[in-house]
Order: structure tokens, then sequence, then C-alpha cells
């Protein structure tokens, strides 16, 4: 088992990626402080998987739950050794729609409430030499126009895990990063609904998006966390792995008609 007696703290882990990285890591012998806004589905979670699972109820918006969520990790387990900030706020907007609630919003829960959540570790991620995980979107590299707030926000969590990277080098804390791309969850698919795609939309991506047949599971997102979260990874920190099927970044794809 790869995380064997870690303590790993999952923002956001009562549905998509968040879920999938909470299960992969206890399955790999963590334990695991899961955290949601859905308590009924948190507690569920939990008595699913293991008696080493500890469900926190928040709203990240709020600047106080951060710290709540270390104390807790701390109460439960006595230590900590890696934060997954995967929580994130997806909303669509663009230069019209985003108005100044909006946007401190999805900066708060986005932006904010990492840093917090980091600040208030440090000190037990500095005893265990531990790490953090944060997940980001292809969108902070441009971002697509209906979701402007959204992606500005993930531009900033970018520089975050640069930054804090850098800054906490000598402590033996890692900060590494993943831009996620187009990943098949149960929220995004409800998104794409209210987008007018028709029910089956997953079956008819275009091959320009899923050159390999079909959208990413989150499942698979979890399978390259672990080595991320795990001290197979150590000492690498600072980098920024973009998880997509297709390079972004000067992507220029073979015209064709599929």
């Amino acid at each position: 088992m790869r995380l064997r007696d870690k303590v790993i703290l999952v923002t956001g882990s009562t549905t998509g990626i968040g879920e999938a990285i909470a299960r992969r890591a206890a399955a790999e012998g963590a334990s695991i402080v899961l955290h949601g806004r859905d308590a009924k589905r948190g507690q569920s979670i939990a008595a699913d998987l293991s008696p080493r699972v500890k469900f926190v109820a928040g709203e990240l918006d709020d600047p106080a739950v951060p710290r709540q969520l270390v104390e807790t990790s701390i109460q439960a387990f006595g230590r900590l050794d890696a934060i997954v900030n995967n929580a994130a706020w997806v909303v669509r907007s663009d230069l019209e729609s985003t108005d100044a609630a909006l946007f401190d919003k999805v900066m708060h829960i986005n932006v904010r409430a990492p840093l917090l959540l980091i600040q208030a570790a440090l000190p037990h991620l500095k005893k265990s030499h531990g790490c953090v995980l944060n997940i980001g979107s292809m969108n902070a590299y441009t971002g697509e126009s209906q979701l402007l707030a959204y992606s500005v926000s993930k531009g900033a969590l970018m520089t975050l895990s640069r930054n804090l990277a850098d800054a906490l080098c000598y402590d033996g804390v890692r900060v590494n990063h993943f831009n996620v791309g187009w990943v098949l969850t149960a929220n995004e698919y409800r998104y794409k609904l209210d987008d007018g795609l028709p029910s089956n939309w997953p079956e008819t991506v275009p091959s320009q998006f899923a050159p390999s047949g079909s959208l990413m599971k989150p499942e698979q997102i979890a399978a390259a966390a672990v080595y991320w979260l795990s001290d197979e990874s150590r000492p690498v920190s600072g980098s920024v792995i973009d998880v997509e099927q297709y390079p972004i970044i000067g992507r220029n794809p073979p015209k064709r008609i599929d």
C-alpha cells in the first residue's frame, strides 16, 4: 500500500474527482478526512470506506472552515501528511455577467480557501514533511469565454502552487499541482445538459477533445494523484502537471472529419 499510515485531507471529496482521490487513497492505506457540503452523502462515503475516515461539513467561502478542517484532522488522527485542495466552485460567467459578488465568491472558494488551509496546516506538514496537491484546471491557461471568473481563479491557484513550493522548500513541505482537462464527473454531465447538450453527449464527444475514444474518468485522476501524495515523488516540488489526453499549450491538431 503506497499511502500506508498517512493522514490525507481532501476537500470537495463527496463527489467527482475529490471522492475518487479519497477512495483511492483509502485503498492505498491512508486515513482520510473527507470534506463537503452534503453531510448525508459525506457520512455515507465515510461509512463505506473504513473506520479510518472522518467527514467534516463546511462552506469554504467561510474563512473559519479551513482551520476547522485542520483541527479536526489532528484531533481525529494526531497528524497530517497531505492536503488535496480539490474543492472548487465551477460557475458559468462571462465578462458581462461577472459581477463583484460572484467574482469574490469564486476567489474565496477556489483560491483563498486553499491558501488558508495550507497556512493552518503548515506546522503539522512541517512535522510530517508532508505535501500539498492542488487540483487546478486547464482553464488556468486561458479558459473558456463562459468560465471567466473560474478560469481566473485557476490561474491564481497555479501561481499559489508555484509560489509556495518555492517558499516552503527548506521546510521539507512539497507543493505540486494538477491542471486537469475534461473529466466526466456527475457534475460535468449535468453542467453540459444545462448548456443544451443531449443526454447522450458523453458518447458523441469529438475525437479532437477525446482522442482516446472517451473522456477521462475521476478514477484516472485519482490514480495519478497517488504518486504525488506518496513518498515516491519525493523530493519533487513545484511541478505543474497537465493531466489531459493531449497537449494544450501550442496545440494544433491534425485537421480531420470524423
